[in-house]
């Protein structure tokens, strides 16, 4: 069975042993891998949030003659979902090895790719390259992707125009052109308390925001029924649901608040997505007026925390044609989870999505990533540097 080199599994140890779960800072991550990147005379930027709690790292090889022009980027996120609550085998920040396979949260969602970009940037920094190579980490993708708009408009910042994106999500190697987007809507109905014996008194937060949930029910019924469709999903259509509700503090009394979170994952463009929620946003403010003419107190208030791109990479785009010269195979089927290539790909970055490791072991208790997918992904970022020598 084919596995990775010691340097990939020492830097898959280093990572994960630092619990970057999205609540947390990811600094001591990217100053790790910063701090290797000066090691090699390459020059990290480091783009902070407005708190300075977290940053998104560029690390760029430059071509042989100096220049950053255009380029490859290899897009990891820094950051890992939460372990409360489940239950692990081992120490879930201890790298474990068992039957050829290597345990640990994150090693597959995605630290794995992170450690063989890592591992790679001395052979790329030593080799005299036709164009340059950007390694990108993000902070918040298991939150909304919430760092990969900020990487794209740092990129600009500073001149970086990548022609070809890699995003190293677990795909087992295999190259995916398209996903839907994911848009997460949350919805604050504010109504007036009042005993329940008193209905005229109050307005029924609760009752109004059935309205709301049984209008996204309809919704989501039409797009399943009415499409539009695209069979190359699982699900061939978008897709709505009511993921969490709450309201109310007493069973005789006249609920002053309920709160829903509603998502969408559309096949559909951006324009398209912006005119669904702009639809849900009308229709809140009916029920808005129609509470207010209850009591002028009341109010709804619709916020999106999330509205992550969808991807649709074109069968002769660089990024799929370049992935085909360096031997990956193209999953034609597309996929209903959400990653940062859609964000990627709207600001003009050829993407796709390609990494070790299988969808099925991430977030999951006893995560892990076969060795020999290690060792791929290790081969194909080695034939890539072949590729781009000069």
């Amino acid at each position: 069975m084919p596995a990775p080199s010691p340097a990939v599994l020492d830097w898959l140890t280093r990572l994960v042993a630092l619990d970057t779960t999205s609540r947390d800072s990811n600094l001591p991550l990217v100053e790790l891998v910063a701090e290797h990147a000066r090691s090699l005379g390459l020059e990290p930027r480091l783009f902070p949030t407005e708190d300075g709690t977290k940053a998104n790292l560029v690390v760029t090889v430059p071509a042989a003659d100096g220049s950053t022009d255009g380029g490859i980027m290899l897009s990891g996120h820094s950051d890992v979902v939460p372990v409360d609550g489940q239950a692990w085998s081992s120490d879930p920040f201890t790298l474990v090895e068992r039957d050829g396979k290597v345990f640990g949260r994150g090693t597959a969602d995605m630290k794995g790719f992170d450690a063989v970009v890592v591992a790679a940037l001395g052979t790329l920094a030593a080799t005299p390259l036709r164009e340059p190579v950007h390694l990108a980490l993000s902070h918040d993708e298991e939150v909304g992707c919430l760092g990969a708009q900020p990487l794209v408009d740092a990129l600009g910042s500073v001149g970086l125009a990548p022609r070809v994106c890699f995003v190293g999500e677990p795909t087992s190697m295999r190259m995916i052109r398209g996903h839907k987007s994911i848009n997460l809507v949350t919805v604050t109905v504010k109504g007036v308390a009042a005993h329940s014996s008193l209905t005229a008194d109050g307005v029924n937060a609760i009752e109004h925001a059935a309205s709301i949930v049984r209008y996204w029910r309809g919704r989501s019924d039409a797009w399943c029924t009415e499409g539009p469709f695209d069979e190359a999903y699982p699900l061939a259509y978008s897709t709505g649901s009511v993921n969490l509700i709450s309201g109310g503090n007493g069973v005789n009394i006249i609920p002053a608040e309920c709160s829903v979170t509603l998502e969408f994952r559309s096949i559909g463009t951006p324009e398209e997505d912006r005119a669904e929620m702009d639809a849900l946003v009308a229709f809140c403010r009916e029920v808005e007026a129609a509470m207010q003419a209850e009591d002028p107190a009341a109010s709804v208030e619709v916020g999106t925390p999330t509205m992550t791109a969808g991807l649709d990479t074109p069968a002769d785009d660089p990024a799929v044609l370049l992935g085909q010269e360096l031997g990956l195979a193209v999953q034609h089927d597309k996929v209903t989870y959400g990653t940062e290539a859609g964000i990627y790909a709207n600001a003009g970055i050829s993407t796709v999505v390609c990494g070790p490791g299988d969808i099925a072991q991430a977030h999951k208790p006893d995560e892990f990533i076969d060795l020999a997918q290690l060792a791929e992904c290790e081969a194909f970022i080695g034939r890539l540097v072949d590729h781009l020598r000069a």
